[in-house]
Order: C-alpha cells, then structure tokens, then sequence
C-alpha cells in the first residue's frame, strides 16, 4: 500500500515479478480526493496471459474497499491497442484522446483518456 492508502499491487510468476499496478492520486487538489488514476505495468514475457485485466480487476476492488469513487486511465499512446481492450473489459469508457501531448521516439503520442465509476460513483457523495 502506498501512501494516502492508495492500493499497490504485485503479480508474481515463478518467483519473478510478472507486473504490477497501483493507483495514485488524479489531482493534488482536495476536491479530487476520490479519484484516482490507475497505472499497471506487465514484463514483456507475461504479456497477453491475463496478468493486467487480473491486476486491475483487484485494483479496483482495493480502491472501492478504500473508498474512491472514481478511477482514471490516462493511456500514454493511442497505439496501445492491449490497455485500450484491458480497459474496457473492466468497464472503463473512453472519455477523450488529448492529440499528439508527447513526444517520445521520434513522434508524437496521443493520450487516452478513460474511466470507471468506483462503489456507487457519483450517485453519492463521498463519506
């Protein structure tokens, strides 16, 4: 866990690490207190084996059991097609691309942007 009691998760494989996610916060501001963005990184050979959509899936529950009502994927390439579909599955909507943002590799990068209601979203206010 991560300070704030933000969720940090780790995959292990055969004594290795096989990925890891964890959520942070959206904005510094206090209003964004109850969102969060997720990140999750897979090593490239346990990649397409289900280690990020299983990451995720205990990521959000970890947030809701915290009590964040909001998760946000910020996505650092349009391309990255595998993110995108992870995602999706998990029930995230595709809320905006900020075109060419980045820059890295010699071209420029979209930013996805995507998101998931946690718990009972903004239905409630937070407790």
């Amino acid at each position: 866990m991560l300070e704030n009691n933000y969720p940090y998760l780790i995959a292990e494989h055969s004594g290795a690490v096989a990925g890891y996610a964890y959520a942070n916060a959206y904005r510094a501001r206090p209003a964004y207190d109850w969102c969060v963005e997720d990140s999750i990184y897979v090593a490239p050979e346990m990649q397409r084996q289900r280690v990020g959509s299983q990451l995720l899936a205990r990521l959000i529950d970890a947030a809701e059991q915290r009590g964040f009502r909001q998760m946000i994927a910020v996505i650092g390439d349009s391309a990255q097609a595998p993110s995108i579909a992870v995602h999706a599955s998990a029930g995230f909507s595709h809320i905006g691309t900020l075109r060419a943002v980045g820059y890295k590799h010699g071209r420029w990068l979209d930013t996805v942007l995507m998101q998931r209601g946690l718990g009972s979203g903004a239905a409630t206010p937070p407790s």
